[in-house]
């Protein structure tokens, strides 16, 4: 079907004079300059006053507005979304939101009535420093309610609107408060001003320092999860993700650039035109720079516009120029002074320009989202059509991923018989295996639901790649991420209902010593909350046989022994640490193993609680610390002191056991040689180092520091034959030259030495994503616990000569130093706190190396 861009109807639009025009009511709608007693764009509001005039207009309007919390932050600021529609959509707005659900087959039932109006659902400031779209919120709420306004009454008789003022509140007031101490009388356009100079780790981030626009699809964060849950309730037909950028850059808006998804529709391709027809019709009529196509691509999957798109609707992003350094008004290279009014018009512009978009072909937009629901719950994209996930005795992992997809609105059961299907691809073999027997407790996925376009691309082993230009990750298949054996069926299997599962047992046999398991969080998470006890927990060194069971490296045993302190309550004070992380605790009546070592043995250690610190500030990017810190708070309820880098000349080093190196730009700032030999004298008196990525490399090569980088071999160096000419670089290919040696993201298979206590727990295979081409050398007198070799790569963009650079090179390693170690990791295991598997290998590093 061929769509026609109906520009010649757009209605004029006036930028400076909607604020004096009123919104027909029985009480005068007070603009929002009226209600917060200052002109929008001559200071910076508060997340709370924003609210409040949202709330003020819900007041004066409540047959056309509705407020609809839906959670709070960290920091305990409250989320919500304003509902706009007309009296007679707003009188049936449940209907509306349940007819839409049951259009999609995520709710049962038959809609009720024909006509539906399409969701349009705008976000704001999920970035806390892009603060201007907070502001640009007001106007376009106030807007929208003006009766005598033609674009806004063709939206409200047309369509349902959803504004989301500011996603991430927490970042947001925290630039606010920062910016507006910082302002004098008038505001200073001098770039060097302190004004337009946040400090670390600004308001960008969350409380913990992630970045909530890379986090749609995993929800690791309180907000995130909170916002998804709302989203899944309302699923609308188009999302506007609304940010800024650079200073010295105008404004982007769709169409976006390469590379798109290969699962992205053909209508989905095509509104991305439209919108930018729209966009640019109004940006053209005020004479305003902008840009499309560049930059800005859909195919990561767990961002505002690709995570909409891949759930049927039209996701946009907007950029504007300007973010937490333009603050309200800054001198541009060119000599111009970009201002906060201007960047506020061009956000809110942009706003009523999408909405109308929508207004314009209402029936079209409905449409066209119910096929995409219809075709994934009948003719399902991708080859594989069922997906099958292995229990193998590892609950902690399966009900990760289940909670996952819970959140996603995935549905998944169970085989519930066992069977044997002829076929399947393999993914941790990479190769279709034959005969493949499925237990009845296996988890089974059918492609066959309303969420099965994003199914297949989270599921999806290597993501087709039309444009290798990429603005982010380009690997995420989630059976690497977990860790867990899975299989593509191209034949179809219908799941059984999941039983429920019976609530972990809070008291436990009297026994010998109790035993858990070292293979994924729960585990981790147990022996975190026995140590806060001060229970004195042991690690099997080896896999041991005993009563007829098998245990691998890492077993912890909690035997009474060295805990007669709590006598008898020994098995109900670890049972109710269990119950509350989910891990299986196994009473066993002797110590006398039928094969490994006993439980006295000097192969069975003590495990110690450790002092930890982690190291953040200046030229850390903030989330490689928030990961770290996320984690040891939110994850494992287990203390950890964060540390200044400026501060670390001064740290009380016999305080400490571990100390954790998040990736850092300023170490050789940071870590001058006093503090690295004050570090090194007390590495050898027992404590450790965690170096992660560009901590790693920093350590490289220095003195008493055993890990160094690959040396070019001569012989390596091969003359290009052919006419020199041919390798001539041109300036306008600048930016794709560079990606030879570029590695955004992809999926590696890791040998890993599953005996040393850095590798306890991945026995199941472990796969890292690479985001640094570091080419590390094997440590000579170290321990090489994770190397590539030359064939490890999986799937995502690898430069050219970053495979080479990737090639037999040390991932995971553990120096001993003096009677203390030094743990080198290239990659983060912790990234965005999704990759599951690394959860594990981090706690090795924490809590088993050096025991």
């Amino acid at each position: 079907m061929k769509h026609v861009l109906l520009l010649a109807g757009l209605a004029a639009m006036s930028l400076m004079s909607f604020a004096q025009s009123t919104p027909s009511s029985s009480t005068s709608l007070l603009t929002p300059d009226q209600f917060l007693g200052y002109r929008i764009g001559s200071r910076f509001t508060p997340h709370h006053r924003v609210l409040a005039y949202a709330e003020q207009v819900a007041r004066q309007l409540p047959n056309r507005v509705k407020l609809i919390p839906y959670g709070t932050t960290y920091e305990g600021r409250q989320l919500m979304v304003i509902a706009i529609a007309s009296e007679a959509n707003m009188a049936r707005l449940e209907e509306i939101r349940t007819n839409n659900l049951k259009r999609t087959g995520l709710m049962e039932g038959t809609p009720t009535s024909a006509a539906q109006p399409p969701i349009a659902w705008l976000s704001y400031n999920v970035h806390g420093n892009e603060a201007v779209s907070s502001e640009a919120f007001m106007e376009v709420l106030y807007r929208l309610l003006n009766t005598t306004d033609a674009v806004s009454q063709k939206i409200m008789n047309t369509t349902v609107v959803l504004l989301d003022p500011g996603l991430n509140p927490d970042g947001h007031d925290r630039y606010v408060n920062w910016y507006n101490q910082m302002l004098g009388r008038t505001p200073n356009p001098s770039p060097n001003a302190r004004e337009h100079n946040e400090p670390w780790p600004g308001g960008r981030y969350t409380h913990y320092l992630f970045d909530p626009n890379r986090d749609w699809a995993w929800q690791t964060q309180e907000i995130t999860q909170q916002r998804m849950a709302l989203y899944q309730q309302w699923m609308p037909q188009l999302h506007g993700d609304f940010h800024e950028m650079g200073v010295e850059s105008p404004y982007y808006f769709a169409p976006s650039a390469k590379p798109y998804h290969e699962d992205i529709t053909p209508y989905q391709r095509q509104f991305q035109q439209i919108i930018g027809q729209y966009c640019s019709r109004y940006f053209d009529r005020n004479g305003w720079l902008y840009y499309t196509r560049e930059r800005f691509d859909l195919f990561y999957p767990s961002y505002g516009d690709t995570y909409p798109t891949y759930n049927g609707a039209i996701g946009m992003t907007y950029e504007q120029g300007g973010s937490g350094r333009a603050g309200l008004a800054i001198t541009k290279a060119d000599g111009d002074t970009l201002t906060l009014r201007q960047r506020i018009d061009h956000h809110y512009t942009a706003s009523m320009a999408t909405l109308e978009s929508v207004a314009d072909r209402p029936a079209e937009i409905v449409k066209e989202f119910g096929q995409f629901f219809d075709k994934s719950r009948n003719t399902p994209i991708g080859p594989y059509k069922s997906y099958v996930i292995k229990a193998n005795g590892d609950s902690g992992r399966l009900k990760a991923l289940q909670q996952l997809l819970d959140r996603n609105k995935i549905s998944f059961g169970v085989a519930g018989k066992a069977q044997t299907v002829a076929n399947g691809f393999n993914y941790t073999s990479q190769k279709t295996d034959k005969n493949i027997a499925i237990a009845a407790d296996d988890i089974v996925i059918s492609a066959y639901q309303p969420k099965s376009t994003l199914l297949k691309i989270l599921f999806e082993q290597n993501s087709a790649l039309e444009d290798s230009a990429t603005y982010d990750i380009t690997a995420w298949s989630l059976p690497y991420a977990f860790g867990l054996q899975t299989y593509g069926l191209t034949s179809r299997i219908d799941p059984k209902p999941l039983s429920v599962s019976t609530p972990t047992t809070s008291t436990v046999p009297a026994a010998y010593a109790y035993l858990i398991r070292w293979q994924s969080l729960p585990a981790v998470q147990t022996l975190a909350a026995l140590l806060k006890q001060k229970i004195r927990v042991r690690a099997a060194e080896k896999p041991f046989e005993l009563e007829g069971k098998t245990y691998a490296s890492g077993t912890l045993i909690v035997a009474r022994t060295g805990n007669e302190n709590l006598g008898d309550r020994l098995g109900t004070v670890v049972a109710q640490a269990a119950a509350q992380t989910g891990a299986e605790v196994i009473p066993v009546q002797t110590g006398f193993v039928t094969s490994g070592s006993d439980f006295g043995s000097d192969f069975v250690t003590g495990m110690k609680a450790p002092r930890v610190g982690l190291v953040l500030g200046d030229g850390t990017p903030p989330p490689s610390a928030g990961e770290v810190w996320h984690f040891f708070d939110q994850e494992l309820n287990y203390p950890v002191t964060l540390l200044d880098g400026n501060t670390l000349g001064t740290v009380e080093w016999n305080k400490l056991d571990v100390l954790v190196l998040p990736t850092n730009y300023n170490y050789g700032r940071i870590l001058n040689e006093r503090t690295l030999t004050a570090m090194k004298e007390w590495i050898r008196a027992g404590g450790k180092l965690i170096a992660m990525e560009r901590a790693a490399a920093f350590l490289a090569g220095k003195e008493g520091f055993d890990l160094k980088e690959k040396s070019e071999k001569e012989d390596g160096k091969k003359e290009k034959k052919g006419n020199p000419v041919d390798s001539l670089k041109t300036y306008i290919n600048r930016e794709r030259a560079a990606i030879s040696d570029d590695i955004p993201g992809s999926i590696y298979r890791v040998n890993v030495d599953t005996s040393h206590p850095l590798g306890f727990g991945l026995t199941g295979g472990y796969y890292t994503l690479v985001q640094n081409a570091f080419n590390f050398d094997f440590l000579k007198d170290g321990w090489n616990v994770g190397y590539l070799k030359s064939d490890n790569y999986v799937a995502g963009f690898s430069g050219r000569n970053a495979k080479e650079k990737l090639k037999n090179t040390l991932l995971m390693g553990v120096q001993e130093m003096g009677r203390g170690s030094v743990v080198y990791l290239a990659d983060d295991p912790l990234f965005r706190g999704f990759w599951y598997n690394g959860k594990l290998l981090f706690s090795n590093a924490v809590f088993m190396v050096g025991n």
